[in-house]
C-alpha cells in the first residue's frame, strides 16, 4: 500500500522567496586543511525553491562545502550570504543540514528523536508534537513511531534522518549524499518527500554521487573537482559547454564485419559505433555503408551526451580514493 506524502503543516518558515533572486550566494569561497586546498575560490548560486545538485568525485571539496555554509567549517577567505545577508558565525537559523552520516539516536523511538531534535532547533515547546506528527506522516513512519530506531532499514533511517533536519522549517535545506545506501523505493520516497519540501517554499542543494539522479530530477547542476567549480547550468547548457550536441549511433548487426569508413567496433565485435552531429541526415548514410560492406542490421540505437559524459569530460576517469 502506498502512504501518501504529507503537505499539510508546511516546514518552511517565513514568506517562501520568489523571482530569480539568490537565496543562498557562495563569493570566492577557499579553505585549506595544511597543504590541502579542499576550496579553492568557490563561487554559485542557489536560487528559490529550486534543487541544486552539487557534484565531484571523492576528495572534490563537496562536504567540507556543505559544513563551510552550515558553519562548522571557518573560512580561509570568501563569503556565504543567505537572502542578501553575510553568514558571520550565526544567521543560520533559516538553514536547515541533513549530514551524510546518520545522526539519530539508536535507542529512541521514532516519535522521540523527532521531538529531541525539534527541541534542538529551538521548535517552540507548544508546537514539538504538532511537528512531531506532520513528520512521521511526512516519512510514512506514522506506523513505526514507537519502535526505536536500532530496529529501522536504512531508508527508514534516511528519511527520519531528512525529517530531523527540517523541523525547524528552514528556508534552505543542505542534503550531503540523502540517498547513500538506500534501495530504489526508499530513494524515490525521498525524493517525493523533497518535492513537498519544494512545493512549499525551501530550496535545496544535495550532494550526490547518483548521476542519473541529478540528471533527471535537479534543476541545476553544479560540478565541482580540486575545490574548483568546474562547470554550472543546467543539463542541457552542461552538455553544451562540454560535449557538445552530437549523438552517438550503435548498430547491432547479425554478424561482426570489418568495420566501413565512419564507424568503429570499440566493445562487442558485432556493434558499430559512431558519432553524428544530425541523425537524419547521417544515419541513412551509415546504413547505407554498412549493407555495402555485407553487414545485416538487427537493431539502432541512437543516444545523446548525457551528465555521464559530461562529468568525466570535466573530472577525468581516474579512480578516486
Amino acid at each position: 500500500m502506498t502512504t501518501a506524502i504529507a503537505s499539510s503543516s508546511p516546514p518552511v518558515r517565513g514568506e517562501p522567496a520568489t523571482g530569480n533572486e539568490a537565496v543562498l550566494r557562495l563569493n570566492d569561497v577557499a579553505r585549506s586543511f595544511g597543504e590541502v586546498r579542499a576550496l579553492d575560490g568557490v563561487s554559485f548560486d542557489l536560487r528559490p525553491g529550486e534543487l541544486l545538485a552539487l557534484l565531484g568525485p571523492n576528495g572534490a571539496g563537496k562536504t567540507t562545502l556543505v559544513r563551510a555554509i552550515a558553519g562548522r567549517v571557518r573560512l580561509d577567505r570568501g563569503t556565504i550570504e543567505a537572502f542578501g545577508k553575510t553568514l558571520n558565525g550565526g544567521g543560520r537559523e533559516q538553514l536547515g543540514v541533513v549530514p551524510q552520516e546518520i545522526a539519530l539516536y539508536p535507542l529512541l523511538t521514532a516519535r522521540e528523536n523527532l521531538e529531541v531534535f525539534a527541541r534542538l532547533h529551538g521548535v517552540a515547546p507548544a508546537e514539538v508534537a504538532k511537528r512531531a506528527i506532520w513528520a512521521l506522516e511526512w516519512t510514512g513512519l506514522g506506523e513505526r513511531s514507537r519502535e526505536m530506531v536500532r530496529n529501522f532499514s536504512g531508508g527508514m533511517k534516511r528519511r527520519l534522518n531528512i525529517a530531523c533536519g527540517v523541523l525547524h522549517q528552514p528556508r534552505i535545506v543542505l542534503l550531503d549524499e540523502p540517498t547513500v545506501g538506500v534501495d530504489p523505493q526508499s530513494r524515490e520516497r525521498i525524493y517525493e518527500m523533497l518535492d513537498v519540501l519544494r512545493r512549499q517554499g525551501a530550496s535545496l542543494l544535495l550532494t550526490t554521487h547518483h548521476l542519473e539522479e541529478a540528471e533527471a530530477r535537479c534543476d541545476r547542476i553544479v560540478i565541482l573537482d580540486h575545490g574548483r567549480v568546474k562547470a554550472s547550468g543546467t543539463l542541457a547548457e552542461l552538455v553544451e559547454q562540454t560535449v557538445g550536441g552530437r549523438r552517438t549511433v550503435a548498430l547491432t548487426l547479425a554478424a561482426p564485419i570489418a568495420p566501413p569508413a565512419g564507424l568503429n567496433a570499440n566493445g562487442a565485435a558485432n556493434i558499430l559505433r559512431a558519432e553524428v552531429a544530425d541523425v537524419g541526415l547521417e544515419l541513412a548514410e551509415l546504413l547505407r555503408r554498412v549493407q555495402a560492406a555485407g553487414g545485416r542490421v538487427e537493431d539502432v540505437e541512437v543516444r545523446r551526451h548525457g551528465l555521464h559524459s559530461v562529468f568525466l569530460h570535466l573530472t577525468g576517469k581516474e579512480l578516486r580514493e
